[in-house]
């Protein structure tokens, strides 16, 4: 299809739909066919598709200035949104920022700071982690295919560590023995100068990070001078039930990066941190020309407004509840042999599919987002084998509408054949 229409074919779709329209939790298509949405643009519609405040910041903005670049001069929904940024950003020291146009061009900037600051270059990051497609930011995935393959070599001084979590096989003591055997054998601990997590993994599969070992990477960054750096683009902005994840973690952050719901759906993303991490670096050294775009900082406003209304959290602890209570239901009723664990927290879920017998196989994702999109439900796979559904409707979703996408879904998960084609995977 992309090729019509003159898109390179080194995209990938998930969906081979064309939308025109959005409304909260439901998109419609060319044909004026309409879908259930538990995608949300992968994580940037957590308050829903045209929230009407959202559309008239944007109406009013577009009518008095579209765009400066704000290292040429300063224009006011920058100056409006950043202090209201810092100051919603739980870090108990004073805060400082700087606002991008993606999620991957944060990532670039905060290790652009790292190295700045610490006078270091090397960056422990984590296996499933993922944090970006640009050439620096591509390094620190933690998987190899697609991202990396038939780039050659990479930036080097990265290394990468098991994730440990509550959802996974990965034990506390297995990251702390892979970090330790990262210093014997392979860099001094003074060449590290961050270490970058999403507290949930995002397309790792919703893996909430061990708290236990949060607490231990903040004391080990601590006590060697290490900048922690916490990827909350996707998990960030109320994903899992409170505005940012790494307070589950009983932990802040020195560089906190932001996107995705950031803004609504416009191109924005940010790097908050501490004002002794952010602030006295050299001149000109961060900005960009699009970065923090007007239109996109008056819509990213109207986000700060809608996450200080009850009404949100109501919504998304309702969301919450309602996907906890139907997964129990439905493995108790036996819905379906590939229904294995419910990973993340909160409001960011991700549903395992992986049989008893066979394991986990390509076949199964490929028939559920199949039908499921067959039936009027748009899904997203993520997981190291793509075995893990990844649940991203919008927290503001009407509970008839959760309701009908979880009827889709579990009529889907119940149609799934008993026995796969081979046990490729394990």
């Amino acid at each position: 299809m992309d090729q019509l229409y003159n898109v390179t074919d080194a995209f990938t779709m998930v969906h081979p739909v064309t939308l025109t329209k959005g409304d909260n939790a439901k998109v419609w298509d060319d044909q004026a066919r309409c879908y259930i949405d538990f995608v949300g643009g992968i994580g940037v519609l957590n308050f829903g598709h045209c929230h009407p405040d959202i559309v008239s910041a944007i109406t009013s903005q577009a009518q008095s200035l579209i765009h400066y670049a704000y290292n040429a001069a300063a224009h006011q929904p920058y100056q409006t949104f950043m202090p209201r940024l810092c100051a919603f950003v739980p870090i108990e020291d004073e805060c400082s920022g700087m606002l991008t146009n993606c999620g991957a061009e944060a990532t670039e900037n905060a290790i652009k700071i790292a190295r700045m600051k610490t006078g270091r270059t090397g960056v422990i990051a984590f296996d499933g982690g993922f944090h970006g497609r640009t050439l620096a930011a591509v390094n620190l995935n933690g998987k190899v295919a697609p991202y990396k393959r038939g780039l050659g070599p990479l930036a080097g001084g990265v290394y990468h560590i098991p994730f440990p979590s509550p959802d996974s096989e990965v034990s506390d003591q297995q990251a702390i023995d892979a970090l330790e055997r990262l210093f014997a054998v392979e860099t001094d601990v003074q060449n590290i100068g961050a270490v970058i997590v999403e507290p949930v993994q995002g397309e790792g599969g919703f893996q909430l990070m061990s708290a236990s070992f949060a607490q231990y990477l903040r004391g080990f960054c601590d006590a060697h001078g290490i900048l922690l750096i916490m990827d909350e683009i996707q998990s960030g902005y109320g994903r899992t039930g409170v505005p940012f994840a790494f307070t589950h973690l009983g932990i802040e952050p020195d560089l906190l990066l932001l996107g995705k719901s950031i803004a609504g759906g416009l191109p924005l993303a940010a790097v908050i941190g501490k004002a002794s991490v952010m602030n006295g670096l050299p001149k000109g050294s961060l900005g960009g020309t699009y970065s923090g775009n007007p239109v996109a900082c008056a819509a990213a406003n109207a986000i700060l407004d809608i996450m200080h209304e009850d009404e949100v959290w109501q919504s998304a602890q309702y969301y919450a509840e309602t996907i906890e209570s139907t997964f129990t239901e439905w493995q108790q009723t036996g819905v379906s042999p590939w229904l294995h664990d419910l990973t993340g927290i909160g409001a960011m879920r991700g549903i395992v599919l992986r049989h008893p017998v066979f394991g986990t196989h390509p076949s199964v994702m490929a028939f559920v987002l199949t039908q499921a999109r067959e039936q009027g439900l748009l899904l997203m796979p993520s997981g190291k084998h793509r075995h893990i559904i990844r649940l991203l409707p919008p927290l503001t979703i009407e509970p008839d509408t959760l309701k009908a996408g979880l009827d889709i879904l579990k009529e889907v998960l119940s149609a799934i054949p008993d026995e796969a084609p081979q046990p490729q995977l394990t």
